[in-house]
Protein backbone atom coordinates (compact mmCIF):
# COMPACT_ATOMS: atom_id res chain seq x y z
CA UNK A 1 0.00 0.00 0.00
CA UNK A 2 3.17 2.48 1.03
CA UNK A 3 4.71 1.64 -2.32
CA UNK A 4 1.62 1.94 -4.10
CA UNK A 5 0.93 5.04 -2.85
CA UNK A 6 4.65 6.72 -3.39
CA UNK A 7 4.50 5.78 -7.14
CA UNK A 8 1.14 7.55 -7.30
CA UNK A 9 3.03 10.46 -5.77
CA UNK A 10 5.73 10.17 -8.02
CA UNK A 11 3.85 9.75 -11.20
CA UNK A 12 1.30 12.99 -10.39
CA UNK A 13 5.12 15.14 -9.56
CA UNK A 14 6.10 14.12 -13.14
CA UNK A 15 2.69 15.16 -14.92
CA UNK A 16 2.67 18.07 -13.11
CA UNK A 17 6.51 18.92 -14.14
CA UNK A 18 5.66 17.92 -17.79
CA UNK A 19 2.98 19.85 -17.90
CA UNK A 20 4.64 22.81 -16.57
CA UNK A 21 7.45 22.34 -19.41
CA UNK A 22 4.84 22.01 -21.68
CA UNK A 23 3.18 25.05 -21.13
CA UNK A 24 2.69 27.66 -23.72
CA UNK A 25 4.94 30.63 -22.53
CA UNK A 26 3.38 33.89 -22.75
CA UNK A 27 5.16 36.82 -23.54
CA UNK A 28 4.32 40.61 -23.30
CA UNK A 29 5.32 42.91 -26.31
CA UNK A 30 4.64 46.79 -25.82
CA UNK A 31 5.82 49.34 -28.31
CA UNK A 32 5.61 53.13 -28.59
CA UNK A 33 3.01 53.15 -31.15
CA UNK A 34 1.42 50.11 -32.95
CA UNK A 35 1.29 52.59 -36.78
CA UNK A 36 5.10 53.36 -36.53
CA UNK A 37 6.51 50.66 -39.49
CA UNK A 38 9.16 50.55 -37.07
CA UNK A 39 7.19 48.57 -34.15
CA UNK A 40 4.89 47.15 -36.75
CA UNK A 41 7.77 45.10 -38.07
CA UNK A 42 9.20 44.46 -34.38
CA UNK A 43 5.68 43.29 -33.58
CA UNK A 44 5.82 40.73 -36.92
CA UNK A 45 8.92 39.59 -35.13
CA UNK A 46 7.84 38.53 -32.58
CA UNK A 47 5.04 36.88 -33.41
CA UNK A 48 7.01 35.25 -35.74
CA UNK A 49 9.52 33.52 -33.72
CA UNK A 50 6.57 33.18 -30.63
CA UNK A 51 4.78 31.14 -33.41
CA UNK A 52 8.28 28.99 -34.22
CA UNK A 53 9.07 28.66 -30.64
CA UNK A 54 5.56 27.54 -29.42
CA UNK A 55 5.25 30.66 -27.46
CA UNK A 56 2.09 33.09 -27.46
CA UNK A 57 2.86 36.54 -27.52
CA UNK A 58 0.59 39.95 -26.75
CA UNK A 59 1.20 42.93 -27.53
CA UNK A 60 -0.01 46.42 -26.56
CA UNK A 61 1.52 49.84 -27.56
CA UNK A 62 1.37 53.53 -26.37
CA UNK A 63 -1.39 55.75 -28.30
CA UNK A 64 1.48 57.94 -29.29
CA UNK A 65 5.45 58.21 -28.58
CA UNK A 66 5.36 59.61 -25.01
CA UNK A 67 2.42 57.32 -23.74
CA UNK A 68 3.80 56.49 -21.37
CA UNK A 69 0.68 56.27 -18.94
CA UNK A 70 -0.73 53.35 -22.15
CA UNK A 71 2.29 51.77 -21.80
CA UNK A 72 1.57 51.08 -17.77
CA UNK A 73 -1.67 50.08 -19.00
CA UNK A 74 -0.12 47.17 -21.12
CA UNK A 75 2.30 46.17 -18.94
CA UNK A 76 -0.38 45.46 -15.91
CA UNK A 77 -2.83 43.70 -18.63
CA UNK A 78 -0.16 41.82 -19.17
CA UNK A 79 0.69 40.56 -16.02
CA UNK A 80 -3.03 39.71 -15.51
CA UNK A 81 -3.28 37.65 -18.71
CA UNK A 82 -0.09 35.67 -16.96
CA UNK A 83 3.24 36.98 -19.21
CA UNK A 84 6.26 36.12 -17.60
CA UNK A 85 8.55 38.41 -19.88
CA UNK A 86 7.26 41.46 -21.04
CA UNK A 87 9.45 43.07 -24.11
CA UNK A 88 9.57 46.82 -24.32
CA UNK A 89 10.04 49.76 -25.57
CA UNK A 90 9.76 52.27 -23.66
CA UNK A 91 8.60 55.88 -24.17
CA UNK A 92 9.85 57.11 -20.99
CA UNK A 93 12.79 56.14 -20.13
CA UNK A 94 12.58 57.38 -16.20
CA UNK A 95 8.50 57.19 -15.47
CA UNK A 96 8.19 53.50 -16.92
CA UNK A 97 10.56 52.31 -13.88
CA UNK A 98 8.21 52.29 -11.30
CA UNK A 99 6.03 49.69 -13.47
CA UNK A 100 8.86 47.32 -14.24
CA UNK A 101 9.68 47.17 -10.76
CA UNK A 102 6.24 45.75 -9.63
CA UNK A 103 6.51 43.82 -12.77
CA UNK A 104 9.87 41.87 -11.62
CA UNK A 105 8.23 41.43 -8.13
CA UNK A 106 5.50 39.47 -9.56
CA UNK A 107 8.42 37.14 -11.00
CA UNK A 108 7.80 38.91 -14.41
CA UNK A 109 11.03 39.20 -16.48
CA UNK A 110 11.47 42.86 -18.38
CA UNK A 111 13.94 42.93 -21.71
CA UNK A 112 14.16 46.92 -22.99
CA UNK A 113 14.00 46.42 -26.74
CA UNK A 114 15.57 49.49 -29.11
CA UNK A 115 15.41 52.72 -26.05
CA UNK A 116 17.22 52.04 -22.84
CA UNK A 117 14.85 52.50 -19.70
CA UNK A 118 17.49 55.36 -17.29
CA UNK A 119 19.20 53.60 -15.75
CA UNK A 120 20.08 50.59 -17.75
CA UNK A 121 19.98 48.80 -14.64
CA UNK A 122 16.39 48.87 -14.41
CA UNK A 123 15.41 46.27 -17.02
CA UNK A 124 17.31 42.69 -16.79
CA UNK A 125 18.37 42.83 -20.35
CA UNK A 126 18.55 45.27 -23.24
CA UNK A 127 18.36 43.93 -27.22
CA UNK A 128 19.21 47.54 -29.16
CA UNK A 129 21.06 49.12 -31.75
CA UNK A 130 24.09 51.28 -30.30
CA UNK A 131 22.51 54.53 -31.60
CA UNK A 132 25.71 56.26 -30.69
CA UNK A 133 27.41 54.98 -32.53
CA UNK A 134 24.52 54.98 -35.41
CA UNK A 135 24.94 58.75 -34.83
CA UNK A 136 28.26 58.58 -35.59
CA UNK A 137 28.28 57.23 -39.08
CA UNK A 138 25.88 59.62 -39.99
CA UNK A 139 28.03 62.31 -38.45
CA UNK A 140 31.12 61.17 -40.09
CA UNK A 141 29.50 60.30 -43.46
CA UNK A 142 28.13 63.94 -42.87
CA UNK A 143 31.40 65.94 -42.62
CA UNK A 144 32.96 63.91 -45.93
CA UNK A 145 29.46 65.30 -47.59
CA UNK A 146 30.09 68.51 -47.39
CA UNK A 147 33.61 68.32 -48.63
CA UNK A 148 35.14 71.31 -46.44
CA UNK A 149 32.25 73.72 -45.89
CA UNK A 150 31.69 75.27 -42.61
CA UNK A 151 29.00 73.62 -41.30
CA UNK A 152 25.52 75.24 -40.57
CA UNK A 153 23.37 72.55 -38.75
CA UNK A 154 19.54 71.88 -37.35
CA UNK A 155 18.76 68.86 -35.57
CA UNK A 156 15.34 67.36 -35.79
CA UNK A 157 15.45 65.96 -32.69
CA UNK A 158 13.05 63.34 -30.62
CA UNK A 159 11.94 64.65 -27.36
CA UNK A 160 13.54 66.37 -24.27
CA UNK A 161 15.56 63.42 -21.97
CA UNK A 162 14.97 60.34 -24.11
CA UNK A 163 17.97 58.29 -23.95
CA UNK A 164 17.76 57.11 -27.89
CA UNK A 165 17.29 60.89 -29.46
CA UNK A 166 20.25 62.17 -26.80
CA UNK A 167 22.24 59.20 -28.11
CA UNK A 168 21.95 60.36 -31.77
CA UNK A 169 22.29 63.76 -31.58
CA UNK A 170 25.24 63.19 -29.79
CA UNK A 171 27.16 60.76 -31.85
CA UNK A 172 26.47 62.71 -34.86
CA UNK A 173 28.10 65.78 -33.41
CA UNK A 174 30.85 63.62 -31.94
CA UNK A 175 31.17 61.67 -35.80
CA UNK A 176 31.47 65.36 -37.08
CA UNK A 177 34.24 65.82 -35.07
CA UNK A 178 32.27 68.72 -33.13
CA UNK A 179 31.74 69.64 -29.35
CA UNK A 180 29.29 67.09 -27.74
CA UNK A 181 28.55 64.80 -24.22
CA UNK A 182 28.97 61.02 -24.16
CA UNK A 183 26.95 58.16 -24.68
CA UNK A 184 25.93 58.44 -20.98
CA UNK A 185 24.13 61.74 -21.17
CA UNK A 186 20.37 62.99 -21.93
CA UNK A 187 20.78 66.21 -22.62
CA UNK A 188 21.48 67.55 -26.23
CA UNK A 189 25.04 69.19 -26.95
CA UNK A 190 24.57 73.00 -29.01
CA UNK A 191 27.99 73.36 -30.31
CA UNK A 192 28.31 76.84 -32.35
CA UNK A 193 27.83 75.34 -35.50
CA UNK A 194 24.14 74.21 -34.52
CA UNK A 195 21.65 77.51 -35.31
CA UNK A 196 18.51 75.22 -35.08
CA UNK A 197 16.90 72.65 -32.65
CA UNK A 198 13.82 71.14 -32.38
CA UNK A 199 11.68 68.22 -31.27
CA UNK A 200 9.70 66.67 -33.45
CA UNK A 201 8.65 63.34 -31.81
CA UNK A 202 9.87 61.63 -35.13
CA UNK A 203 6.74 63.14 -36.74
CA UNK A 204 7.13 64.06 -40.72
CA UNK A 205 4.43 67.02 -39.59
CA UNK A 206 6.01 68.05 -37.21
CA UNK A 207 9.78 67.83 -39.04
CA UNK A 208 8.47 69.90 -41.69
CA UNK A 209 6.50 72.77 -39.73
CA UNK A 210 10.34 72.81 -37.12
CA UNK A 211 12.68 72.90 -40.47
CA UNK A 212 9.68 76.12 -42.45
CA UNK A 213 10.90 77.44 -38.78
CA UNK A 214 14.57 76.94 -38.98
CA UNK A 215 15.11 78.30 -42.05
CA UNK A 216 13.07 81.28 -41.95
CA UNK A 217 15.87 82.20 -39.17
CA UNK A 218 18.72 80.88 -40.28
CA UNK A 219 18.60 80.28 -44.33
CA UNK A 220 22.31 79.33 -44.59
CA UNK A 221 21.83 75.80 -43.04
CA UNK A 222 23.46 73.71 -44.97
CA UNK A 223 23.40 70.06 -42.90
CA UNK A 224 20.01 68.55 -41.12
CA UNK A 225 20.43 65.67 -38.83
CA UNK A 226 17.31 63.85 -38.28
CA UNK A 227 15.94 61.52 -35.43
CA UNK A 228 14.54 59.21 -37.91
CA UNK A 229 13.54 58.85 -41.86
CA UNK A 230 9.91 60.03 -41.23
CA UNK A 231 11.36 63.28 -39.75
CA UNK A 232 13.86 63.42 -42.53
CA UNK A 233 11.20 63.40 -45.38
CA UNK A 234 9.38 66.22 -42.80
CA UNK A 235 12.26 68.45 -42.83
CA UNK A 236 13.63 67.25 -47.05
CA UNK A 237 9.49 68.62 -47.57
CA UNK A 238 10.55 72.30 -46.26
CA UNK A 239 14.07 72.24 -47.51
CA UNK A 240 12.73 71.70 -51.46
CA UNK A 241 9.62 74.33 -50.54
CA UNK A 242 12.72 76.92 -49.78
CA UNK A 243 14.64 75.49 -53.26
CA UNK A 244 17.27 74.97 -50.99
CA UNK A 245 17.33 70.85 -51.66
CA UNK A 246 20.49 70.95 -53.81
CA UNK A 247 22.59 72.65 -51.45
CA UNK A 248 21.82 70.72 -48.03
CA UNK A 249 22.36 67.81 -46.65
CA UNK A 250 20.46 65.36 -44.79
CA UNK A 251 21.27 62.80 -42.44
CA UNK A 252 19.10 60.41 -40.32
CA UNK A 253 18.62 56.79 -38.52
CA UNK A 254 16.56 53.94 -39.28
CA UNK A 255 16.44 51.88 -42.22
CA UNK A 256 13.22 51.39 -43.03
CA UNK A 257 12.07 50.32 -46.81
CA UNK A 258 10.32 54.05 -47.21
CA UNK A 259 13.86 55.91 -45.79
CA UNK A 260 16.23 53.47 -47.69
CA UNK A 261 13.86 54.14 -51.09
CA UNK A 262 14.48 58.39 -50.05
CA UNK A 263 18.04 57.52 -49.87
CA UNK A 264 18.02 55.97 -53.26
CA UNK A 265 15.82 59.20 -54.47
CA UNK A 266 17.99 61.96 -52.84
CA UNK A 267 16.00 62.90 -50.07
CA UNK A 268 18.29 61.62 -47.71
CA UNK A 269 22.05 61.25 -48.16
CA UNK A 270 22.65 58.63 -45.78
CA UNK A 271 20.90 56.67 -43.05
CA UNK A 272 22.42 54.51 -40.16
CA UNK A 273 20.12 51.39 -40.92
CA UNK A 274 18.85 49.30 -37.55
CA UNK A 275 17.08 45.91 -37.42
CA UNK A 276 13.36 45.82 -35.49
CA UNK A 277 12.92 42.27 -36.33
CA UNK A 278 16.34 40.71 -34.86
CA UNK A 279 15.55 42.49 -31.72
CA UNK A 280 12.24 41.21 -31.14
CA UNK A 281 13.32 37.73 -32.16
CA UNK A 282 15.85 37.64 -29.55
CA UNK A 283 13.69 39.15 -27.40
CA UNK A 284 10.92 35.80 -27.73
CA UNK A 285 13.53 33.97 -27.48
CA UNK A 286 15.09 34.84 -24.46
CA UNK A 287 11.66 34.76 -22.97
CA UNK A 288 10.81 31.42 -24.13
CA UNK A 289 14.20 29.77 -22.13
CA UNK A 290 13.40 31.78 -19.32
CA UNK A 291 9.76 30.07 -19.45
CA UNK A 292 11.27 26.38 -19.45
CA UNK A 293 14.42 27.24 -17.40
CA UNK A 294 14.59 29.89 -15.12
CA UNK A 295 17.47 31.67 -16.84
CA UNK A 296 17.32 35.36 -17.51
CA UNK A 297 19.09 37.45 -19.73
CA UNK A 298 21.48 40.46 -18.57
CA UNK A 299 22.56 43.34 -19.69
CA UNK A 300 23.16 44.88 -23.58
CA UNK A 301 23.14 42.99 -26.30
CA UNK A 302 24.05 45.29 -29.57
CA UNK A 303 21.45 43.90 -32.68
CA UNK A 304 23.86 45.87 -35.19
CA UNK A 305 23.87 48.79 -37.17
CA UNK A 306 25.05 49.99 -41.03
CA UNK A 307 25.47 53.01 -42.68
CA UNK A 308 23.72 53.16 -46.30
CA UNK A 309 24.70 56.25 -48.56
CA UNK A 310 23.43 56.16 -52.07
CA UNK A 311 26.65 57.54 -52.76
CA UNK A 312 30.09 56.40 -50.77
CA UNK A 313 32.57 58.84 -49.75
CA UNK A 314 36.14 58.13 -49.01
CA UNK A 315 37.08 57.13 -45.85
CA UNK A 316 33.98 56.46 -45.11
CA UNK A 317 32.45 52.58 -44.55
CA UNK A 318 28.91 52.35 -46.00
CA UNK A 319 26.89 50.36 -47.73
CA UNK A 320 24.61 50.67 -50.98
CA UNK A 321 21.04 51.60 -51.43
CA UNK A 322 20.60 47.80 -52.84
CA UNK A 323 21.66 46.36 -49.93
CA UNK A 324 19.79 48.75 -47.79
CA UNK A 325 16.94 47.47 -49.73
CA UNK A 326 17.37 43.92 -48.82
CA UNK A 327 17.79 44.74 -45.09
CA UNK A 328 14.89 47.13 -44.64
CA UNK A 329 11.69 46.80 -42.99
CA UNK A 330 8.12 47.90 -43.76
CA UNK A 331 6.59 47.54 -47.16
CA UNK A 332 9.64 47.22 -50.53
Amino acid sequence: MKKSTATLALTALAFAAGNAFAAEPVIGLITKTDSNPFFVKMKEGAEAEGKKLGAKVITGSGKTDGDNAGQITAMENMIAAGAKTILIAPSDAKAIIPAIKKAQQKGVMVIALDSPTDPLSAVDGLFATDNYKAGVMIGQYSKAALGGKKPVIATMDLLPGHPVGAQRHNGFLQGFGLQSLDVKSNDLAKPAEVVCMADTFGDAAKAQTSMENCLQKNPGINLVYTINEPAAAGAYKAVKAAGKEKDVVIVSVDGGCAGIRDVGAGVISATAQQYPLKMAAMGVAAGVEYARTGKKVSGYTDTGVTLIAAKALPGVDSKDVKTGTELCWGKK
